[in-house]
């Protein structure tokens, strides 16, 4: 997911900008329709809650999030022109390839998700639906760009992540530091380097 780079991103952000020009210049962004973004993710989080609950939404679940998924496209083209939303499209057109290529699900590699807890690897190779992901296999379209990427220790966070997902991570991270870093004067800069 983009989080890791909307975190690292705002964390070295705030470190070169400073607290107050760092806050000043978030305050400032313009997203077309960049409103819409919020609502994608929360629904995107109903459909991970109620898929458990709900064998029907569990169904057509993976179709919502290509949905979503498209919706999010459109808006990243509009915006295109953002320092960074060219790459943070790229990733998350390459999710959106592999997903629809293998029925709205993304593929985690066994491998891959072995950094992942017992319980997680054990619905994956069970075939239950696990969020959007199911488990790669000798079946599985465009697997390349699946989840075949382990992160674990030292990194805080384990998972499993795709080549869409580094994409994604390096181009909101670009658009941070444009924001909060570039929008600065010559005057901003030097006052956030000596507080």
């Amino acid at each position: 997911m983009v989080y890791d780079g909307i975190l690292l991103g705002l964390i070295v952000g705030f470190i070169r900008a400073g607290w107050k020009n760092g806050l000043i210049a978030l305050s400032h962004i313009k997203i077309r329709f960049g409103w819409v973004f919020p609502v994608l993710l929360l629904v995107q989080f109903g459909l991970f809650y109620f898929q458990e609950k709900n064998d029907f939404i569990a169904s057509v679940s993976s179709w919502f999030f290509m949905v979503i998924y498209v919706v999010g496209l459109v808006l990243l083209w509009l915006n295109r022109s953002q320092k960074g939303f060219g790459m943070l499209f790229a990733g998350v057109f390459l999710n959106f390839l592999v997903m629809l290529a293998n029925g709205g699900r993304m593929p985690v590699s066994l491998e891959a998700a072995s950094v992942l807890t017992p319980e997680d690897v054990a619905k994956l190779q069970s075939g239950e639906i696990w969020f959007k992901h199911t488990l790669l296999h000798e079946g599985t379209r465009l697997a390349f760009l699946g989840d075949i990427i382990p992160i674990g220790p030292p990194y805080p966070r384990k998972q499993a992540i795709s080549l869409g997902d580094v994409l994604m991570n390096i181009g909101i991270f670009i658009y941070l530091q444009f924001v909060m870093i570039g929008a600065l004067t010559p005057k901003d800069k030097l006052e956030s380097q000596n507080a």
